[in-house]
């Protein structure tokens, strides 16, 4: 993998890990960050030797969320023509979201280990992912309306699918925070850990059995969800149908139901 400003990405084990690398910015997401993300997953996309992804923040917090300068200098560009404002700012902002759509669409799962801080953006970028889990003591925040704006980055479009539509409004209209636990029983996060080794160790784990499994599974298993989230139920059962005419004649579906009457681990191809 290439060397990035904001994130670190290290493979191993079929397991990319893709870490906000700004500890002492709290991990905030300054321009780098917001270019970078998109060539990272890009980068995953076409490696066939990684089949799920990790995304984690270095130190003690996953992230603070965009960074104020950057939205200060986003500001600073505006002049006094208001339609020429609104171009730019649009531009901006479709700008941003194309980065956590990125994420969304990638088609390996990708799996976030929060601790401390997932603050405004940061919702928006693990909403964004297959799951989250995440520390007792994390603490998440929809914080724009606190800075006096709607969340533009995919928080209120993905989250309601999450953590259901009535939750979901009332975190982002008082911008209260959640722990780790309450997280848990909104469905935020699957599971909470004691501490940032065990979750990263727990995550690890999840992420070791998925990547052991048929990539051509995994990854049509994650297609169906996501065009689920947009379509009707005979629309989903249609594509179903038309996807594994092909993909039933992978030979993973041999090797998987070989292993399996033989009581052997299974091997598949990148």
């Amino acid at each position: 993998m290439p060397d990035y400003k904001a994130f670190r990405v290290e493979l191993a084990d079929k397991i990319a890990h893709v870490q906000i690398n700004r500890p002492e910015k709290i991990n905030a997401m300054n321009a780098d960050f917001w270019r970078e993300i998109i060539e990272v997953f890009r980068e995953i996309e076409d490696n066939d030797a990684v089949r799920v992804v990790v995304l984690s923040g270095a130190g003690k917090h996953f992230s603070s969320g965009i960074d104020l300068m950057m939205l200060a200098s986003v500001g600073a560009k505006l002049g006094p023509d208001a339609g020429r404002n609104a171009r730019s700012l649009r531009r901006t902002i479709l700008e941003l979201q194309a980065s956590f759509n990125a994420v969304d669409n990638c088609s390996k799962p990708v799996i976030a280990a929060i601790q401390g801080y997932c603050l405004g953006g940061a919702i928006d970028l693990v909403s964004a992912c297959d799951m989250r889990y995440s520390t007792v003591d994390a603490q998440f925040s929809i914080k724009e309306i606190d800075i006096g704006m709607a969340a533009d980055v995919g928080t209120l479009q993905r989250l309601p699918r999450i953590i259901g539509d009535g939750m979901m409004r009332e975190l982002a209209y008082t911008g209260r925070t959640v722990d780790g636990e309450e997280a848990q029983r909104l469905g935020l996060v699957n599971r909470t850990y004691a501490d940032q080794d065990a979750l990263l160790e727990g995550v690890f784990e999840i992420a070791r059995q998925i990547a052991a499994k048929s990539p051509i599974a995994v990854q049509g298993t994650k297609e169906m969800i996501r065009y689920m989230r947009d379509h009707r139920v005979d629309d989903g059962l249609e594509y179903i149908a038309t996807w594994n005419a092909s993909m039933l004649q992978s030979a993973d579906l041999r090797v998987a139901m070989t292993a399996h009457m033989s009581k052997q681990k299974p091997e598949f191809a990148d």
